[in-house]
């Protein structure tokens, strides 16, 4: 629920609410969480055309310059401004007039913290997590929504009328689950071309086999049924049998297998982008994070490919959770 919550309205919670949170400020990358710095807002000259509703989905496109400093100085009509640097280093003097910031550059300097800390390009890392919530989330409905349309159709076709038909659906079947998932996945991306829109289209093409042979034996074992004796001697048609009547008396399995499905779902999608075949930069995801940041497990800053982790990790054991207690509520045996 709470990623839910933030996968719709990321760019409302994130400090960076820049299209993609990709506002870098080089000069403090890879600092540790709670990290505070001065930073100059040096304001946009682009007009503002956005609406409310497209802020919320893209984040603001005409954002604000930022620029960590480490002191500032009013001369005449100018702002001097030190720009950020570690240790003892002189900083790198920079001015600006300031008829730029209305005669009032106090206002466009402000304390920032950092929560999580900053990534490799000086990006708000609490920002890229919030941002890259959608990817890893919206795959999960998009890929189970593919594999449920076409499992459930091909599994009720094959479970329902037998012979030949179901003999070719479970040859398909048998053949699209002998592929390792992650190999057929990578294929179909190739194919369509990189982004996150072909990762969640591949993802879903090749999760529909489960569901398929979950369907395929529900509807074989309930169309021995005196319900669905009685509808076809009430001259129902096939197509209203199927959707109306059995598919109805066997959700349970696959409201299970979906919750399963939207888990194993969200760790292909990771696995690709820490391949680099998943979403491409600047999107954020937290397989591509992770990818990002591995090395630093070495350099004292493990946190940077550590955090991304453990959100990957809670939010499938939660949807794990979730898909164990639905299979123990509609268990009729229980």
């Amino acid at each position: 629920m709470l990623c839910a919550i933030v996968a719709v309205f990321a760019y409302v919670f994130a400090p960076d609410n820049s299209k993609n949170a990709n506002q870098m400020h080089l000069e403090i990358h890879s600092k540790k969480p709670g990290f505070t710095v001065q930073m100059l807002h040096i304001p946009s000259g682009n007009i503002d055309h956005q609406s409310s509703f497209e802020k919320l989905l893209y984040g603001k496109l005409n954002q604000q310059t930022e620029i960590p400093i480490s002191n500032f100085n009013i001369k005449d009509d100018l702002l001097e401004v030190g720009i950020y640097t570690e240790g003892n280093l002189q900083p790198q003097l920079k001015t600006f007039p300031l008829s730029i910031f209305k005669n009032n550059p106090e206002k466009y300097i402000k304390q920032k913290t950092f929560i999580l800390g900053t990534d490799k390009y000086g990006r708000d890392l609490l920002s890229r997590m919030l941002v890259g919530t959608r990817i890893s989330f919206f795959i999960g409905f998009i890929a189970v929504f593919i594999s449920l349309v076409i499992g459930i159709t091909i599994g009720a076709i094959a479970g329902y009328f037998g012979g030949s038909i179901d003999n070719f659906i479970m040859w398909l079947i048998n053949i699209t689950w002998s592929i390792p998932t992650l190999l057929l996945v990578i294929a179909i991306t190739l194919a369509l071309g990189k982004g996150y829109w072909q990762v969640f289209i591949a993802v879903g093409l090749t999760m529909w086999v489960e569901v398929a042979r979950v369907v395929r034996g529900q509807i074989m074992s309930a169309k021995q049924q005196q319900y669905v004796e009685a509808a076809k001697a009430l001259g129902f048609s096939n197509a209203r049998i199927i959707f109306r009547h059995i598919l109805p008396n066997i959700m349970a399995p696959i409201i299970v297998i979906s919750a399963a499905n939207f888990a194993a779902a969200i760790l292909i999608e990771s696995g690709l982008s820490f391949l680099g075949i998943g979403a491409q930069p600047p999107t954020p995801s937290w397989g591509a994070m992770i990818k990002d940041h591995y090395s630093y497990i070495i350099l004292g800053k493990a946190y940077l490919a550590v955090i991304p982790g453990l959100a990957i990790m809670s939010l499938v054991m939660a949807f794990m959770l979730i898909g164990n207690a639905l299979r123990d509520a509609l268990d009729v045996r229980n």
